[in-house]
């Protein structure tokens, strides 16, 4: 009878075990145990022989299956070398050098194991084997020939460093044939190789190693014909600042100062000097050490000149450094460097047609000019200058006025007057500026041409009839020529103009004019004028001062009735600020009148305002409030007894109108009762 078997739970357990985990269990509850091969203790030859019977086989296996793989062969060599089978050693190396002939580490295993063990013969056929399959393996041949000097035998090492040098190598393999003729006290033989050095590589590396090598040797007349030799043997491409300073110290070194500047000063000369700053940094400590002043200041220069060409390199526009670069060439006094960097410099031309960028530019070419005028005497030169600065400048656009009087005035310095107003003739008919008239006028003025000025402010006043200034210049030229009628016909044309720039400074010139003349009465009725085109404080300040003159003047009573009449039109536009001034002005008036009316001077003193703080809204610009502002404003005593009377009348206003109010509302009345009476 079989028995049914219940599960109680078939519900899964809260912690699932995989297979990964369970394995990963039994290999970390492992025990690590070092498995030692045992140690094998041999007896007699017999098992000598078994045993290398056996490594024999393993390693033949191992080439059988990486017949390529190099390492197992230099190990299989090895194990033979340290059973003392030399010749199966050596088998084992041929066999490999048969399968990779160009392997050096082969061969580097093969020559030691020879040399280890003291087989000379079979290194030297091993090295001369190598040299000869791998000659540009300079490793081969530094071994081969220390070999051969290790075990004394010097001629057959020459003989090795010979067969070397026929292949042409590098540096390090002449330096190392040098260094062995020097260790054997061969100095005839090692320099014989130096000079066979040179030939071979001609560059400045192989001849500093040559001079600096005689110079250790003691002979320096050698040495400095070994620097000679590279600086004639060496094209200018090959010379480097280093040969030139290696030169120059060991000049210094000898105590030959002036050939240690020489050579400094003629390296500055023919190298280019943004590659030279180690040059120029020697060359003034050899003149701060062993120099005059002049030469330290020379070196200062070259390294300063330098700095300069490094600057403009990176920036060409840099006319900073320009103007200082020129000034640094000019306190040399070198002429020809000057106008070289003049030339670079104006050669570097503003991108731009716009006069802001071509201010600093033009200096330049003044500049120039002034150095071949000044310094360097040449009038002819400095014409070319500026002419040439003429043709660069874009008179379409601009001009620089300062350019053509510079012309115009080195023209009246050669006395060629003609060509002066040539010039200044061509400018203002090209492109007319102020500055050009008024310069031209200044000419012609100390000229004592007095036609021709007026003749050139007849044409700039009618290029520019707004500007007073140049009215006001051509009536003070007539007024010192005596012509007070012309200058005052030029300032009733100018004044007539319907455009001005500055009229009030025209007005006054013209009533300074008519006043220094004694023109009173011209002078008050000019005044008059005035105030009929504007009622500004300062004209009536000024006529109030002038009644009041004590030479001529109308007396207190006149500047008295001009401030009134002032006083009344700005108090009827409501000028609050231009009362206090006028006032203020009418009061010093007083005050300066000696033995004045003390009456006069109260009555205007009382006139003079209260000043309030007041407040005010700010408006942003779009209207809208953004905040209070303080201000001063003026109470005048005669404004606060309008308003009084101005209530008064109001009063009556509002009276009249109740009046006529109540009228009309008993007119209303009667009418309503005549209709209901009419009605019944």
């Amino acid at each position: 009878m079989s028995r049914n078997i219940q599960v109680k739970n078939r519900a899964p357990a809260p912690i699932q075990i995989s297979a990964e985990q369970i394995l990963r269990e039994a290999r970390d509850r492992q025990i690590d145990v070092e498995v030692k091969a045992p140690r094998q203790q041999i007896t007699d030859a017999e098992e000598l022989t078994v045993f290398r019977m056996r490594k024999r086989k393993e390693y033949e296996d191992s080439i059988r299956m990486q017949r390529q793989h190099i390492g197992t062969w230099i190990k299989y060599a090895a194990w033979e070398e340290s059973q003392a089978e030399f010749a199966r050693a050596r088998s084992v190396y041929e066999r490999a050098l048969a399968v990779e002939y160009t392997n050096q580490t082969l061969w580097l295993r093969y020559a030691e194991m020879e040399m280890k063990n003291k087989f000379v013969n079979h290194a030297r056929n091993v090295w001369d084997r190598a040299v000869a399959l791998l000659p540009r393996v300079s490793q081969f041949w530094f071994k081969y020939s220390y070999m051969e000097e290790m075990v004394g035998d010097v001629t057959k090492a020459r003989a090795v460093f010979e067969r070397w040098m026929d292949w042409e190598p590098d540096d390090n393999a002449w330096g190392a044939y040098i260094k062995f003729e020097t260790r054997n006290k061969d100095t005839a033989r090692a320099r014989e190789v130096f000079k066979r050095y040179v030939a071979c590589h001609p560059h400045t590396r192989a001849f500093l190693k040559w001079a600096r090598w005689e110079e250790r040797q003691g002979q320096l007349a050698l040495a400095r014909g070994a620097y000679e030799r590279a600086l004639s043997e060496l094209d200018e491409e090959s010379r480097t600042e280093k040969l030139y300073i290696s030169f120059a110290q060991f000049e210094e070194r000898c105590k030959e100062y002036d050939r240690a500047r020489v050579i400094y000063k003629y390296a500055l000369d023919q190298m280019p000097r943004d590659l030279v700053p180690d040059l120029y940094r020697e060359f003034a400590g050899f003149e701060k050490r062993r120099g005059t002043p002049s030469g330290i200041e020379d070196a200062v220069v070259g390294r300063r000149r330098l700095q300069y060409e490094e600057e403009v390199a990176a920036d060409p526009h840099a006319y900073d450094t320009w103007f200082d670069y020129a000034r640094l060439e000019e306190s040399t006094g070198d002429g020809n460097r000057v106008r070289e960097v003049y030339e670079r410099a104006v050669a570097c031309v503003p991108p731009v047609a716009q006069k802001r960028f071509w201010r600093r530019y033009v200096w330049l070419w003044i500049n120039y000019a002034l150095f071949e005028e000044l310094a360097a005497d040449d009038q002819a030169r400095a014409r070319a200058v500026l002419k040439a600065c003429l043709q660069v400048v874009p008179h379409e656009s601009f001009t620089f006025a300062k350019i053509w009087l510079m012309l115009a005035h080195l023209e009246v310095r050669a006395r060629d007057l003609p060509a002066a107003r040539k010039v200044l003739g061509n400018a203002i008919g090209r492109c007319p500026k102020g500055k050009l008239f008024k310069g031209y006028i200044a000419l012609e003025l100390q000229l004592g041409e007095i036609e021709r000025c007026r003749t050139l402010y007849s044409r700039y006043l009618a290029w520019s009839p707004g500007d007073c200034a140049a009215w006001t210049r051509f009536a003070e030229l007539e007024r010192t020529l005596g012509e007070d009628e012309r200058a005052r016909a030029v300032f009733e044309l100018a004044i007539a103009q319907p455009a001005l720039d500055m009229p009030e400074a025209l007005w006054k010139a013209y009533i300074d004019f008519e006043i220094a003349g004694g023109e009173r009465a011209r002078a008050r009725a000019l005044y008059e004028r005035l105030l009929e085109r504007t009622q500004h404080v300062k004209v009536w300040a000024s006529y109030g001062a002038f009644e009041a003159a004590a030479e001529g003047g109308g007396g207190a009573a006149a500047a008295r009735a001009v401030f009134e009449r002032g006083y009344a039109a700005l108090r009827q536009m409501d000028l609050r600020e231009e009362r206090v001034i006028l006032l203020e002005a009418w009061r010093d008036m007083e005050k300066a009148r000696s033995g004045g009316d003390a009456a006069a001077l109260r009555a205007v003193e009382a006139r003079m305002p209260r000043r309030l703080k007041k407040k005010r809204m700010l408006l942003g610009d779009q209207g809208e409030e953004v905040g209070w502002e303080e201000y001063y404003d003026y109470r005048f005593p005669d404004d606060e007894q309008a308003p009084a009377n101005l209530k008064i009348l109001e009063m009556a206003q509002k009276w009249k109108t109740g009046l006529k109010r109540k009228a009309a509302d008993a007119g209303v009345d009667g009418d309503g009762g005549d209709d209901a009476n009419g009605g019944a």
